[in-house]
């Protein structure tokens, strides 16, 4: 991935609550360095578009809404769950075949977390095997 791309992905709960934030860009682990304005763009882009999301949940069937927002370079592409769990990832043009599958296989994961009796649903995801599991699936399907 080149330096400088920006992958961020969320997972959104009920009342627009995240439940679950990751930065899946390779330099991640350099949190010191991170520019705080930039990671609060992203987060606000995110949020903004949630809005969409709702809109395009009641114009398909499908789980993949593919691209459902934008701004400036940044786009923001969505995945909601029959429990109306949203999965958003930020990105700066990834290719939606590859963005589907990440979707695909962070599901698989997600539903795990779910499975687990000692989960309470619509809490926060603080596992770090869930996040290492995220990162690696993010590494092999968007070439982070």
């Amino acid at each position: 991935m080149a330096a400088g791309s920006v992958l961020t992905f969320v997972i959104v709960g009920r009342d627009d609550h995240p439940i679950f934030e990751a930065d899946l860009t390779s330099k991640a682990s350099e949190v010191v360095n991170r520019d705080d304005r930039a990671q609060y763009l992203h987060q606000f882009v995110l949020h903004a578009a949630l809005d969409a999301v709702d809109e395009q949940i009641w114009t398909t069937t499908n789980m993949h809404l593919a691209q459902v927002d934008n701004f400036n370079q940044l786009r923001v592409s969505a995945y909601v769950t029959a429990a109306q769990m949203k999965f958003l990832l930020l990105h700066d043009g990834k290719s939606e075949d590859a963005i589907k599958a990440f979707f695909k296989d962070v599901y698989e994961v997600y539903l795990k977390v779910m499975m687990n009796p000692f989960f309470t649903p619509n809490t926060q995801i603080t596992s770090p095997s869930v996040h290492q599991r995220i990162r690696a699936i993010a590494k092999t399907q968007l070439k982070a």
